[in-house]
């Protein structure tokens, strides 16, 4: 469909503050035309233009999910299912799981770490329409120490040489972002520990020396405290996890917050849906302390993206409004979730055409019934989806 004018009882335009009751938006080749009252628009928009009149709904712009692995499976043994499948059979698989995410709604995915190169060739597949998916922002293979965190993807590095030649093959690759591990996970249990560093500063320094100067931002995975202020003083665009852990628990420093803050640097938490269970795993002293920083983290001004982790055990790809939930557990009002799902995410990676609804920008446009100002299980019931103006339900 080429041309549509889309009705309903509100638009969210964004960021999410921004709501225009008994609204209309204008999709034309691929792009937002037009955003304002339907009354005004269905008098000004040609009468064989087709309509899509949706009483009871809210049209805002697709959501993002800035932390995926489209290779992992969500299984209990991810890494098994990603070293020992066919790539043929794995990338039939990433693109069911993209498929998977589109449908609820997220229009565009960051995946974090696959092998082979493999979410560029389903990203230019999708670019294509040769595919039905999300848009792609592709990291690659994440660089990482020698039999280190997720060390099986295929960027494991020593020397600063090493680094320097990883970040160009990524680069060639068609990486849209350099991922590093700078601290160990829990993916990896025979790496190094959540909490230690992967990298020294002065390796951080060069990895996001050696991605800018191929003109690529850096997302960093940082679960400990050292290692978080590390990379924010090396200037990473983005922190995975940041969950403030040390040897002795989880140590919350506000220094390195209000660095965080005056650096403009993102934090994506990755929270999936299982979030109650994980949080029942941790104890209540330790999930006390992690819910406790990120409150502090907002008070403080950090901006949040949203990110749910989707590919590891029990992150599934269908479930992204788990994560948000997850925020308003935390009291985090509804406005503020909608910008940390839409206009946040690409402010932080640097897309200058999605996030908000307004002419000229890309039509990534869901059509809600309900609303998820008041409502946020709204986002589950997805009536119609629109990617870069392709609608892909009916």
């Amino acid at each position: 469909m080429n041309k549509v004018l889309i009705t309903a009882d509100r638009i969210i335009a964004g960021p999410a503050g921004q709501v225009t009751v008994d609204g209309a938006v204008l999709i034309e080749s691929g792009v937002i035309a037009a955003v304002g009252a339907a009354a005004d628009l269905e008098v000004s928009v040609d009468a064989e233009v087709p309509r899509l009149r949706c009483p009871g709904t809210t049209v805002m712009p697709g959501m993002t999910d800035c932390h995926v692995h489209l290779a992992f499976d969500a299984g209990p043994d991810p890494i098994r299912a990603v070293a020992e499948a066919e790539p043929d059979e794995l990338a039939v698989a990433m693109a069911d799981r993209a498929a998977q995410m589109l449908a609820a709604g997220v229009t565009t995915v960051r995946d974090l770490g696959d092998r082979d190169g493999l979410t560029v060739s389903l990203r230019e597949s999708i670019g294509s329409g040769t595919t039905i998916g999300p848009r792609i922002v592709a990291a690659t293979a994440p660089l990482t120490s020698h039999g280190g965190h997720c060390g099986f993807l295929g960027g494991e590095v020593t020397t600063d040489d090493d680094i320097r030649n990883q970040i160009a093959r990524n680069a060639a690759a068609g990486a849209d972002l350099i991922k590093v591990m700078a601290s160990g996970g829990a993916l990896t249990p025979s790496g190094p520990r959540m909490w230690e560093a992967q990298f020294t500063p002065g390796q951080l320094r060069l990895i996001v020396e050696e991605a800018a100067r191929h003109g690529l931002g850096v997302a960093a995975h940082a679960h400990g405290t050292d290692t978080i202020a590390d990379c924010v003083a090396a200037g990473v665009r983005t922190i995975e996890h940041c969950s403030w852990r040390t040897a002795e628990g989880i140590v919350y420093d506000p220094e390195i917050t209000r660095r965080i803050v005056d650096t403009n640097v993102a934090v994506c938490r990755c929270v999936s849906g299982d979030w109650q269970l994980f949080l029942d795993q941790m104890g209540p002293e330790r999930a006390k302390a992690m819910i406790e920083a990120i409150q502090e983290m907002r008070e403080a001004g950090v901006r949040f993206i949203a990110g749910t982790d989707a590919g590891v055990p029990g992150a599934r790809f269908g479930d992204y409004v788990g994560m948000l939930e997850f925020f308003a557990s935390l009291g985090f009002s509804h406005a503020e979730i909608l910008d940390m799902a839409t206009v946040n995410p690409a402010r932080a990676l640097g897309l200058t055409d999605t996030g908000v609804l307004a002419p000229g920008m890309r039509a990534d446009v869901i059509v809600i019934d309900g609303n998820p100002l008041t409502e946020l299980e709204a986002l589950r019931r997805i009536k119609h989806v629109f990617a870069a103006g392709r609608q892909v339900t009916e």
